[in-house]
């Protein structure tokens, strides 16, 4: 879920695309207080799973935390599916499988997405040619995580343990296709924000759009409108160097408005801001992709009350709103519309990946959203991926691979999406059966159930979440009375031949969350 991420959205002229996270997302500073700690080690894991053409390896980073868990009573382990970044960045912003391991007497355990972090293939290599990108998939990546889990069962004991697994955005999406795929090694997963219906054929491109203009409108109308009316101003003064200079004066730009394209930019960079706002409209204070005030959506709009302003007065307004997405804590010298959200995503991984199988297409009207009309083009999206990464877009890969609307065959997932959040459009949100459940979250941005749990939590969350742990409990009671029934087989090693760890120095970290 560049910019889901961050977790905001990237933006080609020629056609959008809004990345998923996540999530996201820069800080890592919650509301929250906790310190959580953990242990850093390597897996030697195939670079390719799927052909016997390459015995290369590398080294895949994973992090744990056995401070919980109950093994000779087989605890279950808790298991995060390592999404589009640093796996400690994740390991830090997933307060709601901290706060449950003690109940459950559970083993915490992050594995890094192949590509992200740590665990580059081809280490500075890894994406310099399509014979060293190529084996960046969720495909490859999901095989990476039934290979490590089956072998860490078996060496690291716990071999009669269920496997709960918990992901968010795009991570959650790798959970739910990790319980489709490989339903043998890991008994249920907690799908959170997860959009793996968010693509061609499936949902319609302006969706997303569709649902961050509602955030801002449900606040105030006059506050969307004022951002609709902006691009007209901001085009009119990007016209002239006059115009372009006051801009850079008035806005406080780090970088001068030369031309067009500095002014494009400057466009994209608000994209993602009103994106970002949308996804972590948090009912606390939170650092997640920024340093922001409870509701920041409201934090914003209370600058913005009149769209009929002259353009420079509406603009000197809208500017005031800004200033609580990125200089909310009063540090910035000036507005940077050339720096990403973070750092602790991978932009150049998720790039890579939403020109191959994640195609998600994007596109405005502006009509039916506060953006300027933006028709999704898969001709010019197709030539841009091409020009830099030469490959050819497959948009129904996904849907091929993990079934799309078709996954009622599958069980043991609970998917769950607050309705503030944009990327809840292509999520799941009706339940499909009795053991594929939807959540909402009505007062949920993106993945709020996955944080820690706060004073200022909203009772759907706290509902959700009660749910979820439900859930949990069923699936670990389904795993036992299969086990004792000889219904499972725990004891397959790996794949291929049983690895062993890489020699590390135990890295104990302790962050903020």
């Amino acid at each position: 879920m560049e910019g889901f991420g961050k977790f905001g959205f990237r933006v080609f002229r020629k056609s959008p695309i809004f990345h998923p996270v996540i999530l996201i997302l820069t800080g890592f500073v919650f509301s929250s207080a906790a310190e959580y700690s953990f242990n850093v080690d390597y897996f030697e894991m195939p670079v390719d799973h799927f052909s016997f053409s390459t015995n290369k390896t590398f080294k895949m980073r994973y992090l744990y935390n056995d401070t919980y868990w109950n093994k000779s009573a087989n605890g279950p382990i808790f298991f995060y599916t390592g999404n589009e970044g640093d796996i400690k960045w994740f390991a830090q912003n997933t307060g709601f499988m901290w706060d449950i391991a003690p109940e459950f007497q559970a083993l915490l355990l992050f594995a890094e997405h192949r590509y992200y972090g740590d665990s580059l293939p081809f280490g500075n290599d890894s994406f310099k040619s399509p014979e060293k990108t190529g084996y960046l998939t969720s495909e490859q990546a999901l095989a990476d995580y039934a290979e490590f889990l089956q072998w860490f069962r078996y060496h690291r004991g716990g071999p009669d343990s269920p496997i709960i697994a918990f992901g968010g955005s795009y991570g959650g999406m790798l959970t739910a296709w990790m319980r489709i795929k490989y339903p043998h090694v890991i008994q249920g997963g907690i799908a959170a924000s997860a959009p793996i219906w968010q693509y061609q054929g499936i949902t319609p491109c302006n969706t997303f759009s569709r649902i961050v203009t509602q955030d801002f409108m449900n606040v105030s109308s006059e506050c969307g409108k004022s951002i609709r009316v902006s691009w007209k101003h901001l085009n009119t003064l990007g016209q002239s160097d006059g115009g372009r200079q006051w801009l850079t004066t008035n806005w406080k730009l780090c970088q001068s408005l030369n031309n067009q394209s500095d002014l494009q930019m400057l466009k994209d960079w608000l994209y993602n801001v009103y994106g970002n706002l949308a996804m972590v409209d948090y009912p606390y204070a939170a650092s997640f992709l920024e340093p922001l005030p409870a509701y920041p959506i409201k934090a914003v709009c209370e600058k913005l009350f009149d769209s009929k302003l002259p353009d420079k007065q509406l603009l000197r307004a809208l500017f005031k709103g800004l200033n609580v997405y990125f200089n909310y804590t009063g540090s910035a010298k000036c507005l940077d519309y050339g720096q990403q959200a973070t750092q602790s995503l991978g932009d150049l991984g998720w790039d890579y990946q939403a020109c191959t199988e994640q195609v998600m297409p994007m596109c405005n009207d502006g009509v039916s959203d506060i953006f300027e009309p933006i028709p999704w083009n898969e001709t010019g999206f197709a030539e841009s991926c091409q020009q830099k990464w030469k490959v050819q877009p497959r948009p129904y890969m996904a849907e091929i691979m993990y079934g799309g609307k078709h996954i009622q065959a599958s069980s043991n997932i609970v998917f769950s999406n607050g309705l503030l959040d944009p990327w809840s459009g292509g999520g799941v949100l009706e339940s499909l059966s009795d053991s594929l459940i939807s959540v909402i979250i009505p007062e949920g941005a993106h993945h709020l159930d996955l944080r820690g749990s706060n004073v200022n939590d909203p009772p759907s969350v706290i509902k959700a979440r009660e749910v979820e742990k439900s859930e949990i409990r069923k699936w670990i009671a389904q795993f036992e009375k299969q086990r004792s029934h000889g219904a499972i087989n725990t004891k397959i090693v790996s794949m291929t031949k049983p690895p062993t760890t890489v020699d590390t120095t135990t890295d104990n970290e302790v962050k903020k969350n």
